[in-house]
């Protein structure tokens, strides 16, 4: 941890702002209010886990900080949702039956948005499948209806507008949402596993100057969709 108590290369913002890949900044999900999860891939069968399915499961608050690979990070955020480990026990294992092996997971969302994170990451204490923040529904901006919420790893994994668990025993022909050096397998913010093949240090020096720019280009966006959805 740094001076400030922040993870390597990390400043402290004092708002959470919507954000992302640019090219995200104008996409939203199909169904915004409507929570269904598909758990496909190397399963024994496909399945949709509905709202009533995963309301079937322990709900739990927990307060986590999130940390945006490109270095900015928002302290102390109470998400609301169920453990995806307790969802794996529950539901994905005996319904779905993935494969013994299946040791990798692409996760979708409602927008285009993916990235992989494997399985034993995923099932951390800490992992939710979160459908509120601050103690209310998650809105558009944050990932509505349902968002996976991973605070050991860089933002980019924690994937909002979630619908899809693809279970899979490599990554051989995945595609991730951003160029490759920029995703790396884990992600894990306290190593600084910002991306591929290039050192941490250097992709955050990359980011930085582009965080003002992207805040503004995500808030126009969402202005523009919220002005034009209005009853």
């Amino acid at each position: 941890m740094s001076a400030a108590g922040l993870p390597p290369g990390q400043r402290e913002l004092d708002h959470f702002p919507r954000f992302g890949l640019l090219p995200f900044a104008a996409r939203f999900p199909r169904q915004p209010g409507h929570v269904q999860l598909r758990i496909c891939g190397d399963v024994r069968a496909e399945i949709e886990l509905d709202a009533a399915q995963l309301a079937s499961l322990p709900r739990v608050e927990q307060c986590s900080d999130f940390h945006c690979v490109t270095s900015w990070s928002r302290r102390g955020l109470r998400w609301g949702g169920v453990r995806l480990r307790d969802a794996y026990a529950r539901l994905i294992q005996p319904l779905a039956g993935p494969a013994p092996d299946a040791c990798q997971v692409i996760l979708h969302g409602q927008d285009g948005g993916r990235c992989s994170l494997p399985l034993a990451d995923l099932l951390a204490d800490d992992v939710l499948l979160a459908d509120q923040l601050e103690g209310q529904p998650l809105t558009l901006d944050h990932g509505a209806p349902l968002r996976l919420v991973a605070p050991a790893h860089y933002g980019y994994k924690s994937v909002k507008h979630l619908c899809r668990l693809e279970f899979r025993r490599d990554l051989s022909g995945y595609r991730p949402s951003a160029y490759r050096f920029m995703e790396h397998p884990r992600a894990r913010v306290a190593l600084q596993e910002r991306g591929q093949w290039l050192p941490g240090w250097l992709l955050r020096l990359l980011y930085r100057p582009l965080i003002p720019y992207t805040i503004a280009r995500f808030a126009r966006a969402s202005a523009r969709y919220h002005g034009s959805t209005k009853p």
